[in-house]
C-alpha cells in the first residue's frame, strides 16, 4: 500500500479538518503549529513543534530527517466576513507561509524528497460551462491571484531538489467540518435549497478520496506540478442541493438569492456562487482510483 512509503512525514495545517483526516493516516508524523498545547486528540501520535507561518520559518528539529510534507496550512477562507484585514490573512497565511517553509526546507543537509502542497480551485475564477484541466489557465481576481502566488512559493522548493505537487482542492465532504458541516442543519431541518440560480458547476470530493491522494501523490515520484483534488464528476449546485436533500431525506427547494449571499459574505459569496467544472485529469492518468466518484454515493456514506 502506498502509505507505507511514507516514511517520516511532516504536516502544517494539521490541526484543521483535512489536516486531522491526514494525520490519522499517517505514521507518526511531525506536526508544525501555533499551538502544541492545545492539538486535538487526533494528533496524540505525533510530535508537534511551535511555528508561525506569517513570521518565521520553521524549527529545524521539526524538519530535520522528514522526507515528506504536507503543507496545508492557511486561514480558513469560509469563516467571517471578507473585509480587507481578513482577505490580508488569506493571502499571507498561504503565500508569505509557503515561502517561510520553503525557506526552512532549503537549510537541510538533506531536503524532503516530496512536498504535497494544498491549492485550490479558486485558481480558475468562475468559468460557466468550460470544462477545467490542470492545462487551463488561471483566472483573475482575488482568490485565484492568491492560489498563483500560493503555488509559485511552492514550487521554489524544486529549487533544492524536491519534488512539489499543487493539490487544487475543491468542496470537500466530510461529517466533521467543511462546507456539508456548516450546511447540514439547515438541510436537516428542510430549510436547505440551492445557491443563486443552482446553475454553476460545484468541483467536490469525499475527505477520504483527499487525504489518499495526497498519500498518493506523496508516494509516486511520476507525480508532480498541478493536481486538481475533485471527483471526476462535478455537479451543479442544484443537483448536489437535491443529492444532499435525498441524503437527510428533507426537501431542499428553498432558494439563497446570489444578492443575498453577497450582501450577508461581502467577497465569499463569489466563492459559493463560481462556476468551476473542474476534472481530475492527473490523478487518473496517474493511476489514481476514487473509491468515491459520484455524489449519491459519497452523501450516502456521510
Amino acid at each position: 500500500m502506498y502509505y507505507e512509503r511514507v516514511m517520516k512525514p511532516l504536516v502544517t495545517g494539521a490541526t484543521g479538518f483535512i489536516g486531522q483526516q491526514l494525520c490519522k493516516s499517517l505514521r507518526a508524523p511531525n506536526v508544525l503549529t501555533r499551538r502544541p498545547e492545545t492539538v486535538p486528540a487526533a494528533l496524540a501520535s505525533a510530535a508537534c513543534f511551535r511555528w508561525d507561518p506569517s513570521t518565521e520559518a520553521p524549527p529545524i528539529e521539526a524538519l530535520d530527517g522528514c522526507d515528506t510534507v504536507f503543507h496545508l496550512a492557511g486561514e480558513p477562507v469560509a469563516e467571517g466576513r471578507w473585509n480587507d484585514a481578513k482577505k490580508a490573512r488569506i493571502r499571507d497565511s498561504r503565500v508569505v507561509g509557503t515561502k517561510n517553509l520553503v525557506a526552512g526546507l532549503g537549510q537541510l543537509d538533506q531536503p524532503p524528497k516530496v512536498m504535497i502542497s494544498a491549492s485550490a480551485v479558486g485558481f480558475y475564477g468562475s468559468r460557466g460551462n468550460e470544462i477545467l484541466s490542470e492545462d487551463s489557465p488561471p483566472s483573475s481576481g482575488f482568490l485565484a491571484d492568491v492560489c498563483q502566488e500560493w503555488e509559485n512559493a511552492a514550487a521554489a522548493a524544486t529549487g533544492f531538489g524536491t519534488r512539489v505537487v499543487t493539490v487544487r482542492i475543491g468542496m470537500v465532504l466530510g461529517k466533521s467540518g467543511g462546507g456539508l458541516a456548516k450546511m447540514l442543519p439547515l438541510f436537516r431541518l428542510g430549510l436547505g435549497g440551492p445557491l443563486g440560480s443552482g446553475r454553476h458547476w460545484m468541483p467536490w470530493i469525499h475527505v477520504k478520496d483527499l487525504v489518499r491522494l495526497f498519500v498518493f501523490a506523496a508516494a509516486h515520484e511520476g507525480v508532480q506540478g498541478p493536481m486538481n483534488g475533485v471527483a471526476p464528476n462535478p455537479v451543479t449546485n442544484q443537483k448536489f442541493t437535491r443529492a444532499l436533500g435525498r441524503a437527510v431525506r428533507r426537501p431542499a427547494v428553498l432558494p439563497a438569492p446570489a444578492f443575498a449571499l453577497r450582501l450577508g459574505l461581502g467577497g465569499f459569496a463569489e466563492v459559493l456562487l463560481a462556476s468551476q467544472r473542474v476534472t481530475p485529469g492527473a490523478a487518473l492518468g496517474a493511476g489514481f482510483k476514487f473509491d468515491y466518484d459520484d455524489i449519491d454515493s459519497a452523501l450516502a456514506a456521510l
